[in-house]
């Protein structure tokens, strides 16, 4: 059979499905006032050990309610630093001006005592929106004016690409810039579970850029590595769809410096 080659703006994982987890909800920690001002938690006092990927006891367990207190998505209190856990340290890093690192130390301890505010990219924004800065590599979700939930992505390569795969039937080509557009956009259609594209699967999609949305995906890498879309760790993907909804705000904003 023939290929066809297909221009498009899509996005996809190209890794197979597998078991979301959902976390519990987190309760926002950072909270907009009318003027626009965001006020952040209360210090904390953290027990700073030194903490590696794999880690377990109480440390660990701290770490985990302090992130999910401002808002981040550890995962489960368990003790146990894994996959979910790592991410939302990533995000808290960069959020804080540090450098990701799986490595708990000095610093990210400091900061989790006194956390920094998610920057706001639209200052006259609606109570409700989604905020996605290109250039940090996070996505901030804002309820009502408050900060509802922070999180690691993964946006596009911005390496353009072709490739062949099987769709509707027939073998064709599709070629893209791989790139997660800046602008002004809102949420459209969703899947709930895992959905096949053109491109590879998506879990949970929530579209807001015509074939653009975010999505989970079983590799989040630190640097930007889709084919357009907002890669999300699979536990946020597994409770965004409940916090947000249809024809809500996403913006678009920065770019990223490799």
């Amino acid at each position: 059979m023939t290929a066809a080659a297909v221009a498009l703006a899509g996005c996809g994982s190209a890794t197979s499905p597998a078991a979301a987890q959902t976390p519990a909800a987190a309760a926002p920690a950072f909270v907009s006032t009318a003027g626009g001002a965001v006020v952040a938690a209360p210090v904390a006092v953290a027990p700073k050990k030194t903490l590696k990927l794999g880690a377990k006891g109480k440390p660990v367990a701290w770490l985990q309610k302090r992130l999910s207190s401002l808002g981040y998505r550890p995962g489960k209190a368990d003790g146990r630093y894994g996959g979910s856990t790592l991410t939302a340290v990533w995000a808290f890093q960069k959020v804080n001006g540090l450098k990701p690192s799986s490595t708990i130390g000095a610093r990210t301890w400091r900061a989790l005592e006194n956390p920094a505010q998610p920057k706001v990219l639209v200052k006259n924004g609606k109570p409700t929106r989604a905020e996605v800065n290109l250039a940090k590599q996070i996505m901030v979700l804002y309820v009502d004016g408050e900060v509802k939930l922070i999180t690691h992505i993964s946006s596009g390569s911005g390496i353009p690409y072709c490739e062949t795969a099987s769709w509707q039937g027939k073998t064709q080509r599709f070629c893209g810039s791989a790139r997660t557009p800046t602008g002004n956009y809102k949420t459209t259609w969703r899947r709930s579970g895992w959905h096949k594209s053109y491109l590879g699967q998506l879990y949970n999609p929530i579209f807001f850029n015509g074939g653009i949305a975010f999505h989970g995906a079983l590799s989040v890498p630190l640097a930007p590595a889709s084919h357009g879309c907002v890669r999300l760790p699979m536990n946020v993907a597994g409770a965004l769809p409940a916090l947000l909804g249809k024809g809500v705000p996403v913006h678009v904003r920065g770019a990223f410096r490799r």
